[in-house]
């Protein structure tokens, strides 16, 4: 009745990968953050976001949710990190809607935040958005996605580990 001993939906093993956001993927490489670009926390790819809506690129269990970064772990332990935009951590969660909350477990395409990019934009910052496998080195066999515009959701190519 008020959500005692309620289980949990089960987390499913889905290798694929989903557009978090309206927009257009593209290189990580091309991020003008060097952490980023460089790829210091990991392989991963980038999108330049039209849509406020962000959602799971992953079948996951969300593991962090911090107003401009979402921590995300697949079934098969692959980490997944979405950081919204640059240097936004500056802006406390302010533009950012968290609509889960961490343990909550998701599908590909749950809608997961709500962002405001026009106050993303006043405040001077970028609003390219980095999806990171933070766990690369132990865990990421490859990746391929669909560089192109994109809509929230859509399947854009998958991620295997080792």
């Amino acid at each position: 009745m008020f959500g005692i001993g309620k289980k949990k939906a089960p987390l499913i093993e889905d290798t694929k990968l989903y557009a978090p956001l309206d927009g257009e993927t593209i290189e990580l490489s091309s991020v003008s953050d060097p952490v980023f670009a460089k790829k210091m926390m990991g392989e991963g790819f980038a999108i330049t976001p039209t849509g406020s809506q962000v959602v799971a690129p992953v079948a996951a269990e969300v593991t962090m949710i911090e107003g401009h970064a979402i921590g995300l772990k697949r079934a098969d332990g692959l980490e997944v990190l979405v950081h919204l935009g640059l240097d936004t951590v500056t802006l406390n969660g302010v533009p950012f809607t968290s609509l889960v909350k961490a343990g909550d477990i998701v599908t590909g395409g749950t809608p997961l935040v709500t962002v405001d990019w026009a106050a993303v934009q006043a405040a001077g910052l970028e609003t390219t958005t980095m999806i990171i496998f933070t766990n690369t080195n132990d865990k990421l066999a490859d990746f391929d996605i669909k560089y192109q515009t994109v809509t929230a959701g859509e399947e854009i190519g998958h991620a295997n580990v080792k």
